[in-house]
């Protein structure tokens, strides 16, 4: 199940909505954490049936390791890495099993060992984000950072809550821990968790999905049909596609959360407006990147023991960053380039310059370097993103295909043009986190308005019509 569909906003949302307050009303806190972990496995059946046991066993396995580690201090090393490896190997069995063995059959085929009747391992929906915050959870409680939770409830609440279960954001739950037992809900931050769940849905359907169909077409151009014009054009369109979609993602998983009094950390913060690669990763996918900074970069050193381990550090956090988008090379050579200019930003000292020295060129620059990074990671394979990136700096030019004369209609480029504004916006202090609503009532009066009357209306008929397509991580 998606948050962009009909089922979901019409059915399955009203249904947890009415049944969580009904329940709040007539008895009090007292079975609010199991009734959103009822809907929570409930939301997850719909989209991946055959593994609910295993989200739930493997919660259940990370409870009792964290439950251990509290109680036999002596064994705590024993636990964490039980737990470690356990995830650890899940996560590279049902996410890569497929490509090592597409990497391999041909050489074990030499050795006489039959690969190619390999019965595909099915990937469970979500298992890369739910295991990195099962995770954080036994290496926050191993270091002291957070106590072990008693009630197993709580601790299956938190990892399979709806909102964040399947593409993130990562929240910790040193993060939330005190919200899942003392939360307070509210109508005021009800009503402003619906205006950002609104508004992600917005972003989502009108904006991102314009921007895909743009990416899709040109980036599946036969290479004879491509030109520079259109690369770029489709370079630029997946560069808002990714944003506007994940960050639209972000938005109503975070407007979810405050629905029923949770407040997750921000994940976006307007990161095409970037002076470097180093404040890039400061801004995009926030808990993704200060989840490897805090649990595999600080723990091998960090910066702490010399320049060249520094840069050790940075290519293996980063290799393995692109790794866990997927199993494919492109997105391992995605994460090899990003840890190559930020480890030429740390020789260089271009990364200690002043924010605002020379803004503008350094903004340009980090675009253009993110731009190809995303044409990288678009790509089916290696031999295609070479092409593409040699196409948009060859200034060839071709007719433009049929089909992109066609989707290139009035409606379409405006939407387009209005995708385009995330490229130059300001920096500002984050994403609509909802202060500026808090702070003007007028404000929210008017964006409700614009957003329950006008755009709510227009994403339910694109979604009824069969316009949309699905978010881009939910395959993470």
């Amino acid at each position: 199940m998606i948050f962009s569909s009909v089922f979901f906003l019409l059915a399955f949302l009203p249904v947890v909505i009415l049944g969580y307050y009904s329940q709040h009303l007539l008895l009090g806190n007292r079975l609010r954490n199991l009734t959103l972990l009822g809907c929570s496995y409930l939301f997850y059946l719909f989209g991946a049936p055959d593994f609910i046991l295993f989200l739930a066993g493997s919660t259940l396995f990370d409870y009792v390791m964290g439950r251990l580690m509290a109680r036999v201090d002596t064994y705590k090393r024993v636990w964490l890495s039980l737990s470690v490896g356990i995830n650890l190997g899940l996560l590279g069995w049902f996410k890569y099993a497929n490509f090592m063995v597409s990497q391999t059959a041909d050489l074990f085929a030499r050795l006489g060992i039959n690969l190619y009747g390999w019965e595909a391992v099915a990937l469970p929906v979500g298992i890369s984000f739910f295991t990195f915050q099962k995770l954080s959870y036994t290496i926050d409680v191993y270091r002291g950072r957070c106590r072990a939770v008693t009630s197993i409830i709580d601790f299956a609440m938190y990892v399979a809550l709806f909102p964040q279960l399947v593409a993130g954001p990562i929240v910790r739950f040193r993060d939330i821990h005190d919200q899942i037992s003392n939360r307070k809900e509210t109508w005021g931050q009800f009503y402003s968790g619906a205006l950002r769940f609104c508004w992600g849905l917005s972003k989502k359907v009108i904006l991102a999905d314009t921007c895909g169909r743009f990416a899709d077409l040109i980036f599946s151009l036969a290479p004879a049909v491509l030109d520079t014009r259109t690369a770029w054009l489709g370079a630029l369109a997946y560069t808002l596609q990714i944003y506007l979609d994940f960050s639209a993602y972000s938005d109503m998983a975070i407007g979810l959360g405050m629905l029923f009094g949770f407040r997750f950390l921000e994940n976006f913060n307007r990161p095409y407006s970037a002076v470097s690669l180093t404040d890039f990763w400061r801004r995009w996918h926030i808990s993704l990147s200060r989840w490897f900074r805090d649990y595999l970069y600080i723990p091998l050193g960090g910066s702490r023991k010399g320049r060249l381990r520094t840069y050790v550090n940075l290519a293996l956090v980063f290799l393995l960053c692109g790794f866990w988008h997927g199993a494919n090379w492109t997105f391992v050579a995605w994460g090899a380039y990003h840890g190559l200019f930020l480890i030429v930003e740390r020789i260089t000292g271009l990364r200690r310059l002043a924010p605002d020295r020379m803004r503008g060129l350094r903004r340009l620059s980090t675009l253009l370097v993110v731009v190809c990074g995303w044409v990288i990671f678009r790509c089916d394979d290696l031999g295609q993103a070479g092409r593409f990136l040699t196409t948009m700096f060859s200034l060839g030019t071709n007719e433009l295909p049929a089909a992109l004369v066609e989707l290139m209609n009035l409606k379409n480029a405006v939407l387009l043009l209005c995708a385009a504004t995330a490229l130059i916006l300001p920096a500002g202090a984050g994403e609509a986190d909802g202060s500026q609503l808090a702070r003007h009532r007028w404000l929210a009066a008017a964006a409700g308005a614009i957003l329950f009357m006008l755009l709510l209306p227009w994403c339910l008929a694109m979604l009824v019509a069969g316009t949309q397509n699905p978010f881009i991580y939910y395959r993470f």
